[in-house]
């Protein structure tokens, strides 16, 4: 058999054995079998040099013709090889485009931190400018400049969380000074700070953080958030810091609730009382929540005890003021019925997300 006959019959090889390649790694095989290094192709075109020189140039052009042609089928089934493996991983893969996308949830602020918003903008709303104060504060802003006196049971170690770091081999000292430190037990301290630094007349709302060394249980917590006011100024009375609360009560619980104030005792205001407001489930008849009385208690208040603004500097016999707390807490439970103070720390996001 010539070598012209070898390669039509290499050629005719191809052609038929690459309707049985179905796949890209059995193509891969047939290439090599026929145009590798050890192919049967390559080695003709190889042997090129035995042939006699006159028959040389017309034998070369037709192994180069059977080449370009072998090159040419392979490349076709190969395309087709591929675009037929693309359609295949196309089906395996394929998403049901009509059943509903996984949807990014929008974030939302946590309802203590809608609480505390809220009660912000009914007080700028009447005038008040925020101010903040420091977490970590001494005895003398947090209870002395406040009128609370060293026997009083808030200083005890067993009810402030101090922090002592000369203390001999870590036990608190039996007698605490005005430069004790502690993490601070109310946002009252701010008070003193801001009439420190600026004159009446005074109108300022100061929210933030507390802590307390409390179990945590339904009612308490040992971290828990409030919102300070102060108010400063000439003729300031008790009307004035009824009329403020009053309002405040309406905007945050409705227009139906109704509020009464108790008497009650704090070191820095005087007269001092809680303020309740009327039981949003019963409306004031009496039921479980509320304890069969009608009322929940929602904040306490006061007017500026004079020797308050004596040790700031202000003149008790030309202004008067009242001051009140918050507990942002405590108003979510109340205007959300809810049982458990807890239940705000937990992170439940079942429950966060009705809110």
């Amino acid at each position: 058999m010539s070598m012209q006959d070898d390669l039509k019959m290499i050629e005719e090889q191809v052609k038929k054995q690459l309707t049985s390649a179905e796949n890209l790694e059995a193509l891969e095989s047939l290439r090599v079998q026929f145009l590798g290094k050890k192919g049967s192709l390559t080695a003709i075109m190889r042997s090129m040099g035995k042939i006699p020189a006159e028959e040389r140039p017309a034998m070369g052009k037709l192994a180069n013709t059977v080449r370009a042609n072998v090159d040419a089928l392979i490349k076709e089934r190969h395309d087709a090889l591929e675009k037929q493996r693309m359609s295949e991983r196309m089906q395996a893969e394929a998403a049901d485009i009509t059943l509903p996308g996984r949807r990014q949830l929008a974030g939302t602020e946590h309802l203590i931190s809608q609480i505390r918003e809220e009660i912000v903008d009914i007080f700028c709303g009447l005038g008040y400018i925020v101010a903040d104060g420091p977490y970590v504060e001494t005895t003398y802003y947090n209870f002395t400049a406040l009128n609370a006196p060293a026997s009083h049971p808030s200083r005890s170690p067993k009810d402030s969380f101090y922090l002592y770091d000369n203390a001999p081999e870590g036990k608190p000292a039996i007698e605490l000074g005005d430069s004790d430190v502690l993490l601070r037990t109310q946002t009252s301290d701010m008070q003193i700070h801001y009439m420190e630094e600026n004159k009446p007349p005074i109108y300022m709302i100061c929210p933030g953080t507390v802590f307390r060394p409390d179990t945590p249980d339904a009612n308490h917590l040992p971290q828990f958030n409030q919102v300070e006011g102060l108010v400063v100024d000439e003729g300031i009375t008790f009307g004035d810091l009824k009329g403020t609360l009053d309002y405040f009560c309406r905007e945050i619980f409705g227009k139906d609730r109704a509020t009464r104030y108790r008497p009650h005792f704090f070191p820095f205001t005087e007269p001092s009382c809680e303020v309740d407001v009327s039981c949003g489930i019963c409306h004031g008849k009496g039921c479980r929540f509320c304890k069969n009385v009608g009322w929940l208690e929602i904040l306490g208040c006061g007017m500026v005890d004079p020797n308050v603004f004596e040790n700031v500097g202000i003149d008790p016999e030309k202004y008067t003021g009242f001051a009140f707390g918050i507990g942002v807490e405590r108003v979510a439970a109340l205007r959300y019925d809810l049982p458990d103070l807890r239940m705000l720390m937990e992170g439940d996001m079942r429950f966060l997300r009705q809110f």
